[in-house]
């Protein structure tokens, strides 16, 4: 009893630091489905984040009520505890499952859909949400082209109306201290030369991989702390908790 107490009791820190890490993890997500989301038409990619921030919200409380249980135990405290623990255990299983989902998912289809974004490319001052983009991606992540620069040499001549400029790329290909630099191929230290591909990928299986373990790891506490509280509501008449 003694030994559940004292775990339970740091638990209730650890479950403050491990909320900031899912809101982290969360904002993450919601950043790279605000920021990227159009090359993921079909998905629900900020889903997960959004779990995890609920997550993390709950895990607040969840940590008091630990803390609170450690120090002085009560049958309303564990029975709501218990319940809190339900509650996240669910949302930490949902978000874990939707980020490994989108993790082998998204990956598969960021190829084609970026292919099909550079090649309906209409110019770096166009207004089609498609074109917009290509180029928000480029500059965030610094790259040119979907393996390297040279995609865009195939892009113009199918379908970049920029025929009498074939040797230049987006200026969203432009390295940011060459404020003169127009796309111009002849001058390719201007010009990030890494595809943007790779880069995307490397990204989203960072956050996924991240809310993933954070939620796993997450869990597994929760765990710990369902048992510990259980062990506590042994000493406790079994008819102060028919209420749950």
């Amino acid at each position: 009893r003694p030994f559940a107490r004292s775990l339970l009791w740091l638990l209730g820190f650890v479950f403050w630091g491990s909320a900031a890490a899912l809101a982290v993890g969360g904002v993450l997500v919601i950043l790279m489905n605000k920021n990227y989301g159009y090359l993921f038409p079909e998905s629900l990619l900020s889903l997960p984040g959004w779990l995890a921030i609920a997550a993390a919200l709950i895990l607040l409380p969840t940590g008091v009520l630990a803390i609170s249980i450690s120090a002085k135990s009560s049958h309303y405290k564990h029975g709501t505890l218990m319940y809190l623990l339900l509650v996240l255990l669910c949302l930490e299983t949902s978000s874990a499952i939707l980020a490994h989902f989108y993790t082998v998912r998204l990956a598969s289809e960021m190829q084609s859909t970026m292919r099909y974004l550079i090649y309906q490319y209409n110019g770096t001052h166009s207004q089609g949400p498609g074109s917009r983009v290509v180029d928000v991606v480029q500059k965030k992540l610094q790259c040119c082209g979907m393996q390297n620069y040279t995609d865009w040499l195939k892009a113009t001549a199918a379908s970049w109306h920029l025929l009498a400029e074939k040797h230049h790329v987006p200026e969203s290909c432009c390295k940011q201290k060459y404020s003169h630099c127009r796309g111009d191929l002849g001058h390719l230290e201007q010009l990030f030369q890494e595809g943007c591909l790779k880069k995307l990928e490397d990204w989203l299986y960072f956050v996924m991989l991240y809310m993933f373990w954070c939620c796993t790891m997450t869990g597994i506490l929760e765990l710990l702390a369902g048992v510990s509280n259980g062990i506590l509501m042994k000493y406790h008449p079994f008819h102060d908790f028919s209420f749950l």
